[in-house]
């Protein structure tokens, strides 16, 4: 069965919205995916932990005084206006609040005295429909809080959510920078998964285009190019923001977990490679097309040149017997029609095994 054609869930948005407006004004750029915004809440410490869904802003800002690590999760950054209170209440600057809201924003890392700002990309694959979705995030860290903005209610956070909730492992026990690490590393993962998926959609790919090489597989082809172009814009920036984290001197990523930061920077830069490695497989990929192509046409030129060689001759003799002249002394003989086709049947079969001999057949 051949592999179903991937596709990359991604539409370039359109932000004719925000055209000729002050630069720090809000605009929602993008698709809307959920009917209404929604928040969710985590409050955590060592000891305790505090979670509401479908938390207001008073929840909000009654565990911003409390102690602990608290983390605001946003779904549906359509709704300006609860951007725009949450950056009130979190003292978000007016070009952070812009940037929250359009979901085009290219992958960045950017320092203000209070908080750091990160826009990145979140890859998943969804096996019912062969897609990989692609959504826009975006993590602000202070310096006890965590705010993340998402276009809706669908992510890769429920590993971080359940070691939370569980108390396993270091994000209890560490600070808001070590919870944005870990929610990070959870969206690098699955840039990993992402990847591979769509590395082995190719590798399928490539048995079956040997195998049936026709004029359809180009289109297909092409496909994957753009496919994978898709997934490289969203990815490749992530080397240089997770190098922009490592040399921040704004005090929010504390000395004691930059190496986990470091890791986050070997797993983008290893994710880059994966992708580089799957263009080079679909480079490939192509020219083997083409090339698998040339030799099917080359085997059917060289049957039907093995053919018209064996009928050559033959048309020869019957069109010199076809001539009708009335001298022709073959024309007497009583067995001069069986002869002739005698003689061709000998010729063609004479024909046939010397091709065989010489590997043509």
């Amino acid at each position: 069965m051949p592999p179903s054609r991937i596709r990359v869930q991604s539409r370039r948005p359109s932000s004719q919205a925000a055209t000729f407006l002050v630069p720090g004004t809000p605009v929602f750029v993008g698709e809307r995916k959920q009917d209404q915004a929604s928040l969710h809440l985590i409050h955590f410490d060592h000891e305790r932990l505090h979670e509401v869904e479908g938390a207001s802003l008073a929840d909000c800002q009654e565990r911003l005084r409390a102690h602990g690590v608290t983390w605001v999760n946003v779904n549906g950054v359509h709704d300006v206006g609860l951007i725009d209170t949450l950056g009130d209440l979190f003292g978000l600057h007016p070009m952070t609040r812009e940037d929250i809201a359009d979901t085009s924003q290219r992958p960045k890392w950017e320092e203000f005295p209070s908080y750091g700002f990160m826009a990145l990309k979140m890859l998943g694959v969804n096996e019912t429909t062969r897609e990989v979705e692609i959504e826009h995030v975006s993590l602000i860290l202070g310096s006890n809080w965590v705010l993340t903005f998402l276009e809706d209610d669908g992510d890769v956070f429920t590993s971080v959510r359940s070691r939370i909730r569980s108390g396993n492992g270091r994000v209890r026990k560490q600070g808001a920078d070590y919870l944005a690490f870990s929610l990070i590393d959870a969206v690098i993962d699955h840039y990993f998964l992402a990847v591979e998926w769509t590395g082995d959609e190719i590798e399928l790919f490539d048995d079956h285009v040997l195998n049936n090489p026709n004029h359809l597989r180009i289109e297909e082809i092409h496909h994957f190019k753009r496919a994978l172009l898709v997934l490289r814009r969203a990815v490749w920036p992530m080397r240089e923001v997770m190098g922009a984290v490592m040399t921040s001197e704004g005090g929010l990523i504390r000395r004691e977990t930059h190496v986990f930061w470091r890791n986050l920077h070997d797993h983008a830069v290893q994710v880059i490679d994966l992708v580089e490695t799957c263009r080079d497989t679909l480079a490939s990929l192509q020219d083997t097309y083409l090339s698998s192509l040339s030799n099917r046409m080359n085997e059917v030129m060289k049957t039907l040149t093995i053919i018209s060689t064996i009928f050559i001759p033959l048309t020869f003799i019957a069109g010199v017997y076809g001539m009708n002249f009335q001298h022709m002394p073959e024309l007497s003989w009583r067995l001069g029609y069986r002869a002739v086709l005698a003689l061709m049947v000998a010729l063609a079969v004479a024909l046939m095994l010397m091709f065989r001999r010489r590997g043509w057949l």
